[in-house]
C-alpha cells in the first residue's frame, strides 16, 4: 500500500477534504466564471440583449464541453486503469488516441456549427431581436471550440498524470486573461459581443498551448508515433468510459433548448416579452452554477476518500466523510438561498442595468426558480457519493433526474398551463422531487453501510492453518459454487478443515492483487459482479472482463500447486479441463436464505429479500456471461445439495463421505 493510500485511510477527514476539495472547487469555479465574466461585461457594455445572445449560444458551448469531457474523462480513466494494470504501452496508446480524437471531433463540430449556426440559434429559442447579437457572438466563439476542447481534454490527462496543480494553474491563467481582455475589447475598442467572444477564445488558446506544452513532460507514459495511430478498439473503450460525462452535459443542452423555447413562447404572451425572460433566466442559471460548482468541488474532492475507505471497508470513515460533505454543502446552500431571496435586484444589477420589467422578472426568477436551492447540498453530493462507491446507475439516476426526468416535462406542462410563472415554478417542483428521491436513496444506503459492517465481519477471509497436502492420496481440487444465503462459504471452510487442505476465497483477491498490481479494493468491487448496465453495454470495457482473466490465471496456478477447496469465481468452468476436480453447488430454499440473512447478518426481512435477489442476480449474470452455461444447472456440477435440508455441518459430512467413497479406494 502506498503513502497516498495510507493517508486516505488514516489522515483526519477534515484535513483530507481541505487537501483534495480545494483544487476541485477552484477548477469548477474557474469554469463557471468564464461565462459569468462575459455576462457581466457584455451586460454593462452592450445591454441585456447581449446577455441574451450568450444564453442562446450556451447550448453549443455545453455540447462542445460534453464531447470534450467524453474524450477527456474517458482518456484519463483509460490511462489510470491501464497504468494500474502495468500496461504502459496500452496506456500510451489511449493518450495518443484521445488527443487525436479530440482534434478530429473539435474540427468536425466547429465546421458543422459554423455552417448551421443561423438555424441552430432559432432551434435554441432565439428571437429576431437577439439574432444579430447571437450570430456575432456565435461565429467567433465557435472558432475557439478546438482550443476549448483540447484544453479540457489535456486538463484531465494532466490531472491523471499526477499534476493537478499544473492543470489548475493553466485554467486560472485563462480565466484571469479573459477577465482582463473583456473590458479592454468591449469598452476600449468598442467591439461589443464580438470583443467578449475574442477574449474568450484567446484565453482558451493560451490554456490549450500551456497544456500542450506539458505533453512533452508527461511522466506516466512514453508517447511515440505509434501512440497517435487511431485504433478502433482503443477509441471505443475510452469513449465508453467517458460516456456518462457526455450524457450529463447533453442533458443540460436539452434543458436549455426547451427552457429558451418555453420562455420565448410564454414570455411573448406576458408583459415581459420574450427577450427579458430568456436573458434573465440564463443569468440565474449561471449564477446558480457558482453554487453547484462549490458543492460539486467539495463532493468530487471527497470522492477518492469515500472510494478508498469504502473499498477498504472502513465504513465509519465513509460515513464521517459523507457527513462532512453534506454539512459543508448544506451551509453553502443555505447561505446562497438567503442571498437569492433577499437581494436578487442587487445580483442582477451586476450584469448591467435594465428597466422596471427587467428588474421585476429578475426578482421573480431568483426567488421562485431557486426556491429550494438550500437543499442542493444534499442532492448533488448524493450523486457523487454513489459514484464513489461504484453504484453508477444510482449516481446517473440522481444526476439526470432533475434535468431530464422532472424539469423538462414540468416546464412544458406548467408553461402551457400557467404561462411564464409556470416555467419558473417548474424549477422548485423538479428540485423538490429530485431531492426527496436523493434523500431516500441516501438514507437507505447509510443504513446499509451499518449492516454491511456486520456482514464484512462475518465475511472475512478464513485463516488457512492447514499445510498443503493431498486428499486421500490424490491431488484433488474441490470447487464450491453457492447461492447467497445458502451457507456455501461456511460449508467450504468446514470441508477444507475436514480434508486437511486450504480453502481459497478472499485469498484469491490477494493473489490477483499481487500479480496484476490492481488494488484489493478495486478487485473486491468488480469481481463476480455483472450488472444490467454491463449487459446492455457489452462493447464497453468493464472491470469484470479484466478480472475474469486475472482470476482465471490465479485459480489455475492454485489448482496446479496443491489440493484445496476454491469458493466461487466460476472455478468449476475455469478448471473444466483439469482431472480430479469435484464441482459442488450449494443451494437452499428462499425461506432458509431469509432466515440465515436475518439471523446471521442481522438484516430485517425486507433488506434480506433485496440483498439475496441482488447478489444472486449478480452471480448468475457473471457466471452465464463468462462461461456460456446456466448458473445452478445440475449438469455443471458433480454434487448439488440443499444445505439446510439437515443443516450445514451435516451437509459437510455428506459431501466428505461422498468424496471419501469415490477416492479412498
Amino acid at each position: 500500500m502506498n503513502k497516498e493510500e495510507n493517508i486516505l485511510g488514516t489522515e483526519k477527514i477534515g484535513k483530507l477534504i481541505r487537501k483534495f476539495s480545494l483544487p476541485c472547487i477552484i477548477s469548477m469555479l474557474v469554469n463557471a466564471l468564464y461565462n459569468i465574466v462575459d455576462q457581466i461585461f457584455v451586460g454593462r457594455g452592450v445591454g441585456y440583449l447581449g446577455n441574451g445572445a450568450t444564453t442562446i449560444i450556451f447550448p453549443l458551448v455545453m455540447m462542445t464541453l460534453g464531447f470534450s469531457l467524453m474524450v477527456g474523462d474517458g482518456t484519463s480513466a483509460y490511462l489510470s486503469l491501464k497504468l494500474g494494470e502495468k500496461k504502459e504501452k496500452e496506456a500510451a496508446k489511449g493518450v495518443g488516441n484521445g488527443i487525436i480524437m479530440g482534434i478530429i471531433i473539435s474540427i468536425i463540430m466547429s465546421s458543422l456549427f459554423l455552417i448551421f449556426l443561423p438555424k441552430l440559434v432559432m432551434l435554441f429559442g432565439c428571437t429576431e431581436e437577439l439574432k444579430p447579437y447571437a450570430l456575432d457572438y456565435g461565429y467567433i466563439i465557435i472558432c475557439g471550440f478546438p482550443f476549448m476542447m483540447m484544453g479540457t481534454i489535456l486538463n484531465g490527462l494532466i490531472r491523471a498524470d499526477g499534476k493537478p496543480n499544473y492543470s489548475m494553474t493553466t485554467m486560472v491563467t485563462g480565466a484571469v486573461l479573459n477577465t482582463i481582455l473583456d473590458p479592454i475589447l468591449i469598452f476600449v475598442f468598442n467591439m461589443g459581443v464580438k470583443g467578449a467572444a475574442i477574449a474568450t477564445i484567446f484565453s482558451q488558446f493560451i490554456t490549450a498551448v500551456l497544456n500542450l506544452a506539458y505533453i512533452r513532460k508527461i511522466k506516466s507514459v512514453t508517447l511515440n508515433k505509434e501512440s497517435f495511430k487511431l485504433e478502433g478498439k482503443t477509441v471505443r473503450k475510452l469513449l465508453a468510459l467517458g460516456i456518462s460525462s457526455f450524457i450529463n452535459q447533453v442533458s443540460v443542452v436539452i434543458l436549455v433548448a426547451v427552457e429558451n423555447n418555453m420562455l420565448n413562447k410564454c414570455g411573448s404572451l406576458s408583459k415581459f416579452g420574450p427577450n427579458i425572460p430568456i436573458t434573465v433566466l440564463g443569468i440565474v442559471m449561471k449564477i446558480s452554477h457558482i453554487l453547484t460548482s462549490i458543492i460539486l468541488g467539495v463532493a468530487i474532492g471527497a470522492q477518492p476518500i469515500i472510494g478508498y475507505n469504502y473499498g477498504a471497508r472502513k465504513l465509519d470513515r465513509v460515513k464521517k466523510t459523507l457527513k462532512y460533505v453534506l454539512t459543508i454543502g448544506t451551509v453553502v446552500s443555505i447561505f446562497s438561498f438567503i442571498i437569492f431571496q433577499t437581494i436578487p435586484d442587487k445580483i442582477i444589477s451586476i450584469f448591467g442595468q435594465g428597466d422596471e420589467l427587467y428588474i421585476e422578472f429578475a426578482c421573480m426568477a431568483f426567488r421562485i426558480y431557486l426556491m429550494f436551492c438550500f437543499l442542493y447540498g444534499v442532492q448533488i453530493p448524493t450523486g457523487i457519493f454513489f459514484q464513489a462507491i461504484g453504484k453508477s446507475v444510482k449516481s446517473a439516476a440522481i444526476s439526470l433526474s432533475r434535468q431530464l426526468i422532472f424539469l423538462v416535462p414540468a416546464m412544458i406542462i406548467f408553461g402551457n398551463l400557467y404561462g411564464i410563472e409556470g416555467v419558473l415554478y417548474s424549477g422548485p417542483f423538479a428540485d423538490a422531487i429530485a431531492i426527496v428521491i436523493a434523500a431516500i436513496m441516501l438514507t437507505y444506503e447509510v443504513k446499509h453501510l451499518t449492516k454491511a459492517k456486520q456482514v464484512n465481519e462475518a465475511d472475512k477471509p478464513v485463516e488457512n492453518t492447514q499445510e498443503s497436502k493431498d486428499i486421500f492420496g490424490r491431488h484433488l481440487v474441490i470447487t464450491i459454487s453457492r447461492e447467497y444465503g445458502s451457507g456455501g462459504r461456511y460449508v467450504g471452510k468446514l470441508l477444507a478443515d475436514r480434508l486437511g487442505v486450504k480453502v481459497y476465497d478472499k485469498e484469491i483477491i490477494e493473489r490477483v492483487a499481487e500479480e496484476t498490481g490492481l488494488s484489493k479494493e478495486y478487485i473486491s468491487d468488480y469481481e463476480e459482479r455483472r450488472t444490467g448496465a454491463d449487459i446492455i453495454n457489452d462493447n464497453a470495457m468493464t472491470g469484470g472482463d479484466e478480472l475474469f482473466v486475472a482470476e482465471s490465471n490465479v485459480i489455475k496456478k492454485i489448482a496446479q500447486e496443491e489440493s484445496c477447496v476454491i469458493i466461487g469465481r466460476c472455478a468449476d468452468f475455469i478448471l473444466k479441463d483439469n482431472k480430479d476436480v469435484i464441482n459442488i453447488f450449494i443451494y437452499n430454499s428462499y425461506e432458509d436464505k431469509i432466515r440465515r440473512a436475518t439471523e446471521i447478518f442481522k438484516m430485517n426481512k425486507k433488506e434480506a429479500e433485496k440483498e439475496i435477489k441482488r447478489i444472486n442476480k449478480y452471480r448468475e449474470n457473471h457466471y452465464n456471461h463468462y462461461t456460456g452455461r446456466t448458473w445452478g444447472s445440475p449438469s455443471n456440477y458433480d454434487i448439488c445439495i440443499n444445505s439446510d435440508f439437515i443443516n450445514v455441518e451435516k451437509t459437510c459430512d455428506i459431501i466428505y463421505d461422498m468424496i471419501k467413497e469415490k477416492y479412498s479406494k
